[in-house]
């Protein structure tokens, strides 16, 4: 893979990959120093809160970005067995004016026959479908939120109970021995130890991966804050969990947008496509010999008709490439799949103007090249200011708020 793909897929705040690097790489491990930090002043307490904060995270996380794709893997499996394509989009049972179950089939019959056999059949099992489909997306949120909202708290919460219990015990074994000083070294070796451990349906239906993560992440926030062990930590919890959502899903898709925009009017260019399409040799080339032929068209249904009826074109192929529509073999558009108008009609605008404004440059080369570079350094400092955000900020926020509230700066759930 090369660089200009892999800053591309941390650039898509629509994929899980940003917020794989954000959340694993460089947010757990700084929350991890913060928690440890900000509760020193209570060795114990600064234990205990390092390690559930390191076991909750990480396990947290591998529900939260590997739960949910595996989840949509089995239930595609399901429908699969039950005689479903899961490639059926369901926005599909609505009716549009160009394009819905009926309308395909009626107007992909002879030109995608075997694609239109899945229509009919999902047409004529209607109620079978739907609620498959009703039982998928419960699982694929339902499943996550009770696993990240009250299963794993309530473990560690035991854990940590048990853990001050064994350490009290200790303690008093040790005044009753005299021998306070020796037991205290042995329970902070055994503190170590226990630290080390850390080793409309329809519209549902067509949720993605992270959109998925983010109404889990609210079900996750309600459950969190339903199971704090006190008052004050049901507070604590709430503003993490607020800024977490809004640091994690709105604020990195505002922050790319006011980027681009930004510097692309510094730089008289549209920075608002894939920067591996901008580093695209034959993209280029189709703009330096004027044969881009893009379509001169007003609207979302006047271009998806250009896309049925020019199927060979170079637009056609960039939108199906990335994935503004889907192309069966046949070079025919998949009746299976919705598509989204105003994305492909800004993905066509955005084209238009970067190929026009390359032109009036005289040098396209030069002029993509800057804008690839600008696209680089867009993405790279999304992602660094998000995750400054996230791993520092948002604790030191946090922990700002639970000095005002509890008047301390140690964990709330764990101090006595």
């Amino acid at each position: 893979m090369t660089i200009t793909n892999i800053i591309s897929a941390i650039g898509n705040n629509n994929s899980v990959y940003p917020l794989l690097l954000r959340d694993c790489g460089i947010e757990v491990p700084t929350k991890v120093a913060l928690t440890y930090q900000q509760n020193k002043e209570d060795k114990e307490v600064a234990r205990l809160a390092t390690r559930e904060r390191l076991v909750d995270e990480y396990t947290v996380s591998a529900v939260w970005l590997g739960g949910i794709p595996l989840l949509e893997k089995i239930n595609s499996k399901i429908l699969k067995n039950r005689g479903f394509n899961s490639d059926i989009s369901s926005k599909l049972l609505k009716e549009e004016s160009c394009q819905g179950l009926d309308y395909n089939i009626k107007k992909f019959k002879s030109l995608a026959p075997e694609a239109v056999k899945d229509l009919e059949f999902l047409k004529a099992n209607q109620a079978k479908y739907k609620k498959l489909l009703g039982g998928k997306i419960l699982a694929e949120t339902a499943i996550p939120i009770a696993l990240m909202g009250f299963v794993i708290p309530k473990l560690i919460f035991a854990w940590t109970a048990s853990t001050k219990r064994e350490l009290a015990k200790k303690r008093q074994t040790a005044i009753q021995n005299d021998t306070f000083t020796p037991q205290m070294k042995k329970m902070g070796d055994f503190a170590r130890k226990n630290i080390a451990f850390k080793g409309g349906l329809s519209s549902l239906a067509e949720m993605s991966t992270v959109q998925k993560m983010a109404l889990t992440d609210g079900g996750y926030a309600v459950g969190r804050v339903a199971t704090a062990r006190k008052k004050n930590e049901a507070y604590d919890i709430a503003f993490k969990m607020a800024g977490m959502m809004f640091l994690n899903f709105v604020f990195p898709k505002q922050l790319a947008k006011f980027l681009d925009k930004t510097t692309g009017k510094a730089a008289n260019t549209s920075l608002n496509l894939d920067i591996k399409m901008l580093d695209d040799k034959e993209f280029m080339s189709a703009i330096k010999n004027k044969k881009l032929a893009l379509p001169d068209v007003k609207t979302g249904e006047q271009l998806l008709d250009f896309v049925d009826k020019n199927p060979d074109s170079l637009f056609v192929k960039y939108a199906n490439k990335y994935k503004k529509v889907a192309m069966l073999e046949n070079c025919v558009r998949d009746p299976r799949r919705y598509v989204d108008l105003k994305d492909l009609k800004a993905f066509r605008d955005n084209i238009a103007q970067i190929s026009e404004n390359a032109l009036k440059s005289g040098d396209v080369t030069k002029f993509m090249k800057k804008a690839k570079v600008l696209k680089g350094v867009n993405i790279l400092a999304n992602v660094g200011i998000s995750s400054f955000l996230l791993a520092y900020g948002l604790p030191k926020a946090q922990f700002a708020f639970r000095k005002i509230v509890t008047g301390s700066d140690l964990e709330p759930g764990i101090v006595d």
